[in-house]
């Protein structure tokens, strides 16, 4: 049976209590990339130079946090980035040694992910990570078209991705992800059914989907605002994920997150942790961490990450929120709704159940949300508007 999240309520210090927390995990930001891609708000650089310091400052930092998860085992490991396939294998080596030989960690790892861009998946590369307990490789193929590729300044070319997986599942890895992108200004709905008909070609175990986003602070948002480009219609935006979501589901993929779609048995584990309210440990430049009780957040430069590593102090974190009750309650609102898997009401607090129950009674009318033996899900109708549901559930 599958837990989604269990919490009690403390009435004394009105603080939610895990009563079972099976697992947590760990995510390492490698923030290196050759260029940037226009659409990309995730903190990079590209000063190569400091690879093997950063490196070395890793595992300062997980050896400084070494007891953050407390006694929980460390049962996914995810390395994510920028670029983490840009490593030199002599650090790559160093880092997953690092990351799996803890003494004062306990490690039962099921799931061990490493993103790489596919121009850099050569026979010598897989064959390394595949020695170093990597389990599963996460690409971001985004499109299959040239075009398209170089309008995101992505360096690859389409007909890499097929030669990556071949190469990566060569090398004993068969647990593959790509990543894909729809609503390209002037993209049609043939085009983005193309894509989609090459990635089930490739037979990689699980997909993830996204709507291109215009974030601020990103060239692409600035071409935009320049008039270089028009959006394309919320209408067929609408109509490409349907074409999405009809296309994997018949092609036996489960719809399991809003964006992800998996093979039987190849749902991502560690991402599934973060829409569970599962602990873990982010280490690195402006990697994110969450143990229950408060998250923090470290400083989003190489540089001062570097010296912190080196001094006393080691200040790697920027800052740390304390969570209320109802914080807490409203990550559930925009992390476990996204899920197939929806909410179990038992698990919530009675002020929280008795909400939540009352404000999914108009969506539970429309036909946007379904209440099966107290679990709340989206329904397919409410997928297309998830945002504005959540609105309605979170607790002001």
């Amino acid at each position: 049976m599958a837990i989604i999240h269990t919490f009690a309520f403390n009435s004394s210090n009105n603080n939610f209590i895990s009563l079972f927390l099976p697992m947590a995990g760990i995510y390492v930001h490698i923030p290196f990339c050759k260029s940037r891609c226009i659409y990309c708000g995730f903190y990079s650089t590209t000063l190569f130079d400091y690879q093997e310091e950063y490196v070395e400052a890793l595992i300062k930092e997980l050896e400084d946090r070494k007891d953050y998860l407390g006694f929980k085992p460390v049962k996914t490991i995810y390395i994510g980035g920028g670029t983490p396939s840009l490593l030199k294998p002599s650090a790559l080596e160093r880092l997953c040694k690092a990351l799996t030989n803890r003494s004062h960690i306990i490690y039962n790892i099921e799931e061990f992910t490493m993103e790489c861009n596919p121009d850099d998946i050569t026979d010598e590369y897989a064959s390394l990570i595949a020695s170093l307990g990597i389990n599963r490789v996460s690409m971001g193929a985004q499109t299959f078209s040239d075009e398209r590729l170089a309008f995101l300044h992505r360096r690859h070319h389409a007909e890499d991705v097929g030669k990556a997986v071949e190469i990566l599942r060569k090398n004993g890895i068969e647990n593959i992800s790509i990543d894909l992108m729809f609503g390209f200004p002037g993209e049609s709905l043939n085009d983005w059914q193309k894509d989609i008909d090459e990635a089930l070609n490739l037979g990689v175990q699980h997909i993830s989907a996204y709507s291109l986003m215009y974030e601020e602070g990103t060239p692409l948002f600035r071409l935009l605002n320049d008039g270089k480009f028009e959006e394309i219609s919320e209408e067929l935006s609408l109509k490409m994920y349907e074409t999405l979501i009809e296309s994997l589901t018949n092609n036996g993929f489960e719809h399991y997150e809003i964006s992800n779609f998996a093979l039987s048995g190849y749902r991502s584990k560690h991402n599934s942790s973060y829409w569970k309210q599962i602990p873990y440990l982010g280490i690195g430049a402006s990697a994110h961490s969450y143990n229950i009780l408060s998250r923090q957040w470290n400083i989003a430069s190489v540089k001062d990450y570097i010296r912190f590593a080196n001094s006393s102090s080691h200040e790697y974190i920027e800052e740390t929120e304390h969570l209320t009750d109802t914080e807490r309650y409203n990550d559930i609102i925009t992390t476990a709704l996204r899920t197939s898997d929806g909410i179990d009401t038992s698990t919530l607090p009675q002020r929280h159940r008795d909400f939540i129950l009352k404000a999914s009674q108009k969506h539970i009318a429309l036909g946007n949300l379904s209440l099966d033996n107290g679990t709340i899900r989206l329904t397919h109708q409410g997928l297309f508007i998830s945002d504005s549901i959540m609105v309605d559930l979170i607790e002001e």
